[in-house]
């Protein structure tokens, strides 16, 4: 009789555990099942180009398999991956043919965008080609515009995000500062370099404030490419590329696994 009542103790024991891990087990499952997709959004430092490895279906918006979109998709596996950041992109670029994907299952949206809007390539051909006044000039006509027109265009896209994505957790991306100062560097001048890092620090900032007006995080990956700055010595960005313009000033795949991902990592 006791013997008996031993083995129902046992059994009853043993049954209750089960119960526990499995309840477990079934509640962790359910958590994964729940993550939802990723939608990556936005500008060539999205899509990857200067990385390499594009993506042949992607075309001109050339997607790289070497982007930090792409590198977190196949290391985290999302329900489903998005991925439809293209080189070239402005405000309304994204707001015209890149959103699609969003919905309310979404749970994570990365996107970079701002640079194109407030000229930078248009910036940066002025500073290689031209004078130290000239490139100054052509700064500060960028940063006026990103203080004065920029951020509507911005709330415009984050309020289209956070409306097809209500439940999404959004990471917005900054761009890096560009040149190692103080050091001896072929190509542009001193002067042409700080008001290039200034300029970039200036739009991170607008950036930033309109992110953080949405609930956005703000990913700054200025942190991660310091040391690895062109005129460096370990660039993770291209210089002047003449054989390549297109991937001038972009960065390299070292800037997307080591500067861009780390940031998407500790944000998402």
């Amino acid at each position: 009789m006791r013997r008996s009542r031993l083995v129902v103790l046992v059994s009853s024991l043993l049954l209750a555990v089960g119960t526990a891990l499995t309840g477990a087990a079934t509640a962790q499952a359910s958590s994964l099942a729940a993550t939802g997709g990723y939608v990556a959004l936005g500008d060539s430092y999205s899509s990857g180009v200067g990385a390499g490895s594009y993506i042949s279906s992607s075309g001109d918006c050339k997607r790289s398999t070497k982007a930090y979109p792409y590198l977190w998709a196949a290391a985290n596996a999302p329900s489903t991956f998005d991925f439809t950041a293209c080189s070239g992109a402005r405000t309304g670029d994204v707001l015209a043919s890149q959103l699609t994907p969003l919905s309310a299952s979404t749970a994570l949206v990365s996107i970079s965008i701002g640079g194109n809007d407030a000229g930078f390539a248009d910036v940066m051909t002025t500073c290689v080609t031209q004078s130290d006044s000239s490139c100054v000039s052509r700064i500060n006509t960028a940063r006026a515009y990103v203080d004065s027109t920029l951020p509507g265009k911005l709330d415009g896209v984050y309020s289209a995000i956070r409306s097809k994505a209500p439940a999404a957790k959004v990471v917005v991306l900054g761009y890096p500062r560009f040149y190692k100062l103080g050091a001896t560097c072929l190509g542009l001048s001193e002067t042409k370099r700080k008001a290039i890092n200034d300029a970039s620090d200036h739009l991170n900032t607008a950036i930033a404030k309109r992110a953080a007006n949405h609930g956005f995080a703000f990913g700054d990956v200025r942190t991660t490419f310091t040391g690895h700055e062109i005129c460096s010595g370990d660039s993770w960005l291209h210089s002047v590329s003449w054989l390549n313009i297109g991937e001038s000033y972009h960065p390299k795949a070292p800037g997307q696994s080591g500067g861009y991902l780390p940031v998407l990592n500790s944000n998402d």
